[in-house]
């Protein structure tokens, strides 16, 4: 019998003729083809695309305290309540970095939590990862957190060879851990974890679907986060399940029917995908992406939370009350305060992000900034354009960099010309060619600029 049914969401007739059941399968189905191991992973097509869907409410997420401490020295307990306090400075009043999530394993990570919420903000909210048992439910609602991530794997690379699981035991053992959850009283958010590698149709809408059952008889919302572990995910239109990052958000909403604000895509940078990745997931049903600051996190490492909050702002042409001058603000304590070394060309955060080394660069941004600065960086991300001095800089390097130390301190600009740029060029120069290789420091030039100017 074919059901045809009204979407709510699309206000049409639309027949859905077949409820995926689990497929339980004897041997693990790896994708050899796609995934061969010994050679990079393929990227295949169907030319099945599916239709955009776009929330009306998308927002961040974040897992610097969970995702992003598990590739470097963890955070102290101070670091993180500062950490926290300008995530919520960051994401504003209406809650745009929605929620963030703690490890509840140490005393260290427990006391940050517990600091955290006696802050009191609403956002973000503070849930937490845990491993799934009654012991570690228990322990989280006395905290008093309300929704917790539980990791529920489901390619057959770790159902299989992993768990030592069948895919039923594995479904079996998930819907008992939901329960012991939503018995405890907490929210779950099921972690799909492998999700770019997992039989779509054989196991992940199955399952899906029975967490939805679950939801409607317990009338507790079940959020899944579709896991892109390995960073495999694809954004282009027409790739093949289970790459297709479009393919994996509308087939959990139209053959599972979990609604967008219960969608949440959780990317990895390992193919340099996971921005786009994420955008693609906004754009076509989730409503969250999680991230992390600066990127920090497993392998390659995550999301980067601030360039989600520039594409949020591309998309819908408001930041929607963030306060992006906070992402400096953010760099500066992570790399000064934690010992973190930022890569220098890290978009919006690395040293070199608006530096400029080239004299005809820096003879332009003399005319108009908008020549070579992605845009006004300074009343963005309080953070103006910068130029270093070297071999190449030429008189225009020397005369900007002047003229942005003569700014710090509240001192009028001098021309391109002034006799001073001329001195202080020309010793420039002479370093150069007196063999040096590497580039004038600030220091080096700030001593310079006060031979000439009191």
């Amino acid at each position: 019998m074919q059901d045809i049914k009204l979407s709510d969401k699309t206000y049409k007739l639309e027949q859905d003729p077949y409820i995926y059941q689990l497929q339980d399968v004897e041997n693990p189905e790896l994708f050899r083809e796609m995934f061969p191991y010994t050679e990079t992973p393929k990227i295949a097509f169907n030319y099945r695309k599916v239709p955009e869907n776009m929330p009306e409410d998308i927002f961040i997420t974040d897992t610097t305290f969970r995702d992003g401490q598990q590739s470097r020295t963890p955070y102290t307990t101070e670091q993180m309540v500062h950490i926290y306090e300008l995530l919520h400075k960051l994401g504003g009043e209406k809650g745009m970095i929605r929620q963030t999530e703690f490890f509840v394993y140490s005393e260290k990570d427990r006391k940050a939590l517990e600091k955290c919420m006696e802050l009191g903000y609403q956002f973000p909210e503070i849930t937490t990862w845990i491993r799934a048992t009654k012991k570690d439910f228990e322990l989280v609602k006395s905290i008093g957190v309300k929704e917790t991530g539980v990791l529920v794997s489901c390619s057959d690379y770790h159902i299989f060879h992993k768990m030592g699981l069948t895919r039923q035991q594995a479904l079996d053992k998930y819907v008992s851990i939901v329960s012991d959850c939503i018995e405890a009283g907490l929210r779950p958010r099921c972690h799909f974890e492998d999700i770019t590698r997992a039989d779509f149709y054989g196991f992940v809408v199955p399952f899906a679907n029975k967490l939805m059952e679950i939801s409607k008889e317990s009338g507790v919302p079940i959020k899944i986060r579709a896991c892109d572990t390995m960073g495999f995910g694809v954004p282009y239109p027409g790739v093949a399940l289970p790459r297709s990052v479009s393919g994996i958000i509308y087939g959990l909403q139209h053959y599972a029917d979990v609604p967008s604000e219960m969608l949440e895509w959780h990317g990895h940078n390992d193919f340099y995908k996971g921005v786009v990745n994420a955008t693609t997931a906004w754009m076509y049903g989730a409503s969250a992406v999680n991230c992390s600051l600066l990127g920090i996190g497993e392998r390659t490492g995550n999301v980067p939370l601030e360039a989600m909050v520039f594409e949020y702002a591309s998309l819908r042409g408001h930041t929607n009350g963030m306060n992006t001058q906070v992402i400096t603000e953010i760099a500066d304590y992570i790399q000064n305060e934690t010992g973190y070394d930022i890569p220098p060309m890290t978009p919006f955060v690395g040293e070199n992000f608006n530096l400029t080394r080239a004299g005809i660069h820096a003879d332009g941004m003399m005319k108009n900034q908008e020549i070579y600065n992605i845009f006004d960086t300074e009343t963005i991300l309080n953070c103006p354009p910068k130029v270093s001095i070297t071999n190449t800089s030429g008189m225009a390097g020397v005369a900007y960099w002047i003229n942005r130390y003569l700014a710090k301190q509240g001192k009028p600009e001098i021309a391109k010309n002034d006799p001073v740029v001329e001195k202080i060029y020309s010793w420039v120069t002479a370093q150069y060619d007196e063999g040096r290789i590497t580039i004038i420091s600030d220091a080096e030039m700030e001593e310079q600029v006060r031979k000439y100017i009191d």
